[in-house]
């Protein structure tokens, strides 16, 4: 992990005589409350950003962000209940309660409204102008009534079509085209969603800039999510033979059945059965154009934020609800322990925030929640379970969590200690290990081995812990 100097990054956000204070970074100050730009994208593995070295995805406006501010390498999204592991992620995000507390919360989230206790509703009594546009997916509420403006609220995701599902197969054409706008999805209403986004987005911020109010912006692209649809011309630019197979594609995952991944799941019938090279090559083709697609339109809001005379009192969040297979180990959806499913980008930018700094401590995305309460200057609630990254990014602490767990549904559990991954299969009481540093594609697993037994052992009861702390319904069985 590299750390930031702690006092040069608390006297440069305070660089002259602090007004406001946040309570969690002690001696941390600012002129003013900073307006707090919240980017979100869907199905985006940690693994697509170029500026970190995964060089097959051209990412230049991500990129701007990496340069510009700290990159919190090891994200996670803590797992779900159900297949729509978005709903998950953002019930936990929006509330700021742990993975088996949201899912306590998923049919009373009316309370939480009534209450104000979801994080616009505290961001709007701590003086912040609101607003959303894009995915939303959180069980039973209306964005409308929890932020003070609302644009475009989308689906869980664009409509697929019947001819988007077990393609392509090598050989026999493919009738499905990313740039084909009669099939609806992203093109529904004649425009990309992630343009229509992008175009109200600037809109808005021409009008915040005339506020009295700073302001907390929302923007949940579904982008990439399937169906990946994207111009033609970002299609182009990822030429077939330059698309690599990952070194950890499976034709078939072995225990898709028994982990909830096998031809029911909707994510997993997108590509045949079994994978083929041919097929996971045209879907990361269709997959990074789509990146490439979002890319660009986020972009164009960064510029229109610096042109508006707003980006050095902005705070800008960029993550994902989690990551996605797209061909590795056999898989194509999300709903999996492994990392190209479980974590995923986070950057954070700002006044004061140092610069091309990559930061390597576990955390969790919904983490940006607390964290943006703090810049706020809103003290925590008590059932906020996530923690700010701000002592982070001071160097104050070198990390939140000594532990990440993951879980889905009844059928998969994970613990990772930094080092090692243990997941778990409880139907088929089957474990794996993985040795992170030495193979960082988890590829070779380690669990049969007698050498490892001791570490299998101990990695079983950091997970007997956690699931006891997290009240997790495996343990009621």
């Amino acid at each position: 992990m590299m750390h930031v100097n702690r006092r040069r990054f608390l006297e440069t956000v305070a660089a002259g005589v602090g007004l406001f204070g946040l309570g969690g970074c002690t001696g941390l100050l600012l002129k003013k409350q900073p307006n707090i730009l919240f980017i979100f994208a869907d199905d985006m593995a940690f693994d697509t950003i170029n500026a970190m070295g995964y060089t097959e995805v051209r990412t230049p406006n991500l990129d701007r962000l990496v340069r510009n501010g700290v990159t919190f390498t090891h994200a996670y999204n803590m797992g779900a209940w159900h297949g729509a592991v978005c709903v998950a992620s953002r019930t936990m995000l929006n509330t700021g309660r742990f993975l088996w507390e949201a899912e306590a919360l998923e049919d009373d989230l009316k309370s939480e409204q009534a209450g104000g206790r979801f994080w616009s509703q505290v961001m709007k009594r701590s003086g912040y102008e609101t607003y959303m546009s894009g995915k939303w997916h959180v069980k039973g509420i209306d964005p409308n009534d929890i932020f003070d403006h609302v644009r475009d609220v989308r689906p869980g995701m664009p409509n697929q079509t019947p001819e988007g599902y077990n393609r392509p197969i090598e050989g026999q054409p493919d009738v499905w085209q990313p740039w084909d706008e009669s099939t609806g999805g992203y093109w529904k209403g004649g425009t990309h969603w992630s343009v229509v986004l992008r175009n109200h987005a600037i809109d808005f911020l021409g009008r915040a800039k005339q506020s009295d109010h700073p302001f907390f912006m929302y923007l949940a692209f579904n982008a990439p999510h399937d169906p990946r649809q994207s111009p033609k011309e970002y299609v182009d630019q990822y030429p077939l033979d330059h698309v690599s197979v990952p070194k950890n594609f499976q034709p078939l995952y072995p225990d898709k059945e028994a982990i909830g991944c096998g031809e029911d799941l909707r994510d997993e019938r997108l590509a045949p059965f079994p994978r083929t090279e041919y097929a996971v090559k045209v879907h990361r083709q269709e997959y990074y154009a789509l990146i490439t697609h979002t890319d660009a339109q986020i972009g164009k809001i960064l510029d229109a934020l610096e042109a508006n005379g707003m980006a050095d009192d902005t705070w800008i969040f960029f993550t994902a609800d989690h990551g996605l297979a797209v061909g590795r180990h056999g898989l194509m959806g999300k709903q999996n322990m492994y990392d190209h499913s479980v974590r995923v980008p986070l950057m954070v930018v700002g006044p004061g925030v140092p610069r091309g700094v990559k930061i390597d401590a576990p955390v969790y995305l919904q983490d940006v929640m607390a964290t943006t309460l703090e810049l706020a200057g809103a003290d925590k609630p008590d059932y906020v379970d996530f923690n700010s990254l701000l002592p982070l990014i001071a160097g104050e602490k070198k990390q939140n969590y000594d532990l990440i767990y993951g879980g889905y549904m009844d059928l998969q559990r994970m613990v990772c200690d930094g080092d090692f991954k243990l997941i778990y299969y409880p139907k088929i009481d089957k474990s794996i290990l993985y040795d992170l540093k030495n193979d960082p594609l988890e590829m070779n697993d380690l669990a049969d081995d007698p050498q490892y037994a001791a570490k299998v052992a101990e990695m079983k009861q950091k997970l007997a812990r956690m699931e006891k702390e997290l009240n997790d319904p495996l343990v009621e069985e």
